[in-house]
């Protein structure tokens, strides 16, 4: 495959400048400065109209596992026979195993059907078998459930990341990968709250408390899934047809920054072989164990959160399901600040050590401290920094590879990894080792270490090709003038 034109020999590392920029005739001040005022006001128009929706698509994973897991604290478990052995680790490693087994034919299914129908349908199913979850009767019904809400949400976060890299210059990509994030907290940190006034209803209408979480928030994801539709976009260089947003002219200034940007705004004719090529790249192995490794604790915190509280710290129910929101609210804060950094400095590995460096010490707070206060602290530092994390990564990644296959590759590759993460990490919080869960505390200290060393190993590499690129010895990413950042 022949490589793309772009000259960056005076561009800083992490953005290419293209050769037609350089030979086209200048424009003066004004127009320069007119140009950019539009782009920015397209850019904005973006922000409200993706990151918004994606912000509460993506909230539906964790709204399943903010359900399960205050439900956990009721009456379910004994309901359903959960209680017995390791079903509820079970119920939860059915769903990722789904998910997992289906994330590359849905994301690519995101390219090929576009964003609008696939993401209306996908959402509208979710909140259907959410719905359906509130009348079962067994174990065996609810892993049923399980697997059928692991095929439904395989698209989304992988799909999701795809659209969202297809629409920002790699300068831009962390602070709304952080967008997405704040919607996503905000909605499983308040579900968490909804939850606990839920189960006040225990007993209403011959329901039970977590049978109403389930049907209330089942309704609310259908009703997200009819607004999808209309309310997400295509990708830039099909936005003109979106409902209500870009005009023709809009779409090829929006099309154009993004080619400037990394020259990839057109996919390749699709073959499986184009495809499939790109899992010949080490990078793509690097970034999906970093995934994996992230999630190990993501999912121990998000689904053993209430247990946690109950079981270690001593609260009731319903304390455990209302103070596992507030840790959610106060992710906002590091996930902004730390990307608004990233890319103010276009810095991606870096932010990712600083977070994990204090997730470790949240990590030896909630493990090692006495004091309960202590120990709820350390739950606020460790939530705060693998979500900041989550944000950091997927812009460290998406601003590392060019090609929209190989986007989409990467994106399925990342997500199966970060659901086979949630496999692992279903089973380390282990109940016999309350108070102080050591197995969890001691893999998601070693986990976030082993991040550390994949991000310092990714760094030596980016700075030797971008130095071989410099002298012109090296073509980075089949895309002349492409440099790496980190």
């Amino acid at each position: 495959m022949s490589a793309k034109s772009f000259d960056s020999s005076n561009a800083p590392d992490g953005v290419a400048t293209p050769q037609a920029a350089l030979t086209s005739q200048p424009e003066s001040p004004e127009c320069v400065e007119e140009k950019l005022c539009e782009e920015k006001r397209i850019r904005l128009k973006v922000d409200l109209r993706l990151c918004t929706i994606a912000g509460l698509l993506c909230s539906l994973n964790l709204l399943d596992s903010g359900i399960i897991s205050s439900a956990s604290v009721t009456s379910m478990l004994h309901d359903l026979g959960l209680e017995q052995g390791n079903r509820y680790s079970v119920s939860i490693l059915i769903f990722t195993v789904a998910s997992v087994c289906f994330q590359l034919p849905a994301t690519l299914a995101v390219r090929i059907v576009g964003p609008r129908i696939f993401f209306a349908c996908i959402t509208f199913s979710f909140g259907l078998i959410t719905l359906c979850t509130a009348f079962i009767h067994t174990w065996k019904e609810m892993v049923l459930m399980r697997v059928l809400l692991g095929i439904a949400m395989s698209g989304i976060y992988p799909g999701l990341a795809l659209l969202i890299s297809s629409w920002y210059r790699r300068e831009e990509l962390q602070l709304r990968f952080a967008f997405l994030q704040c919607g996503e907290v905000i909605v499983l940190a308040t579900g968490g709250i909804v939850n606990w006034g839920l189960n006040h209803l225990n007993g209403h209408s011959g329901l039970k408390g977590w049978q109403w979480m389930y049907l209330v928030q089942g309704l609310f994801a259908i009703l997200i899934g009819i607004v999808t539709f209309w309310w997400i976009v295509d990708f830039p260089e099909c936005s003109d047809q979106s409902f209500h947003f870009l005009s023709k002219e809009e779409a090829r200034i929006a099309t154009a920054r993004i080619q400037r940007d990394r020259g990839d705004v057109v996919p390749a004719p699709f073959t499986w072989k184009e495809v499939l090529r790109h899992f010949l790249d080490p990078k793509v192995y690097g970034f999906a164990v970093s995934f994996f490794l992230l999630n190990l604790v993501s999912t121990s915190l998000s689904y053993f959160l209430p247990i946690i509280l109950q079981s270690g710290m001593g609260f009731s129910t319903n304390k455990s399901i209302l103070l596992s929101a507030p840790p959610y609210y106060y992710a906002v804060i590091p996930v902004i600040l730390s990307s608004l950094v990233g890319d103010r400095y276009r810095l991606r590995g870096p932010v990712i050590v600083f977070n994990s460096l204090s997730l470790i010490v949240g990590f030896i707070m909630l493990g090692f401290a006495d004091q309960v206060t202590v120990r709820y602290i350390g739950v606020y530092l460790s939530t705060g920094a693998y979500i900041s994390n989550w944000a950091a990564l997927n812009s460290y990644q998406a601003s590392n590879i060019t090609g929209q296959w190989k986007r989409a590759v990467t994106a399925a590759a990342i997500t199966a990894c970060n659901g086979l993460g949630g496999v692992a990490g279903s089973f380390i919080v282990r109940q016999q080792e309350a108070p102080r869960y050591l197995t969890a505390i001691w893999i998601s200290i070693g986990s976030h270490i082993f991040i550390i060393g994949i991000v310092a190993a990714f760094s030596i590499f980016f700075y030797i090709a971008n130095a071989k690129q410099r002298k012109g010895r090296k073509v980075i990413e089949e895309t002349d003038g492409f440099r790496y950042t980190y």
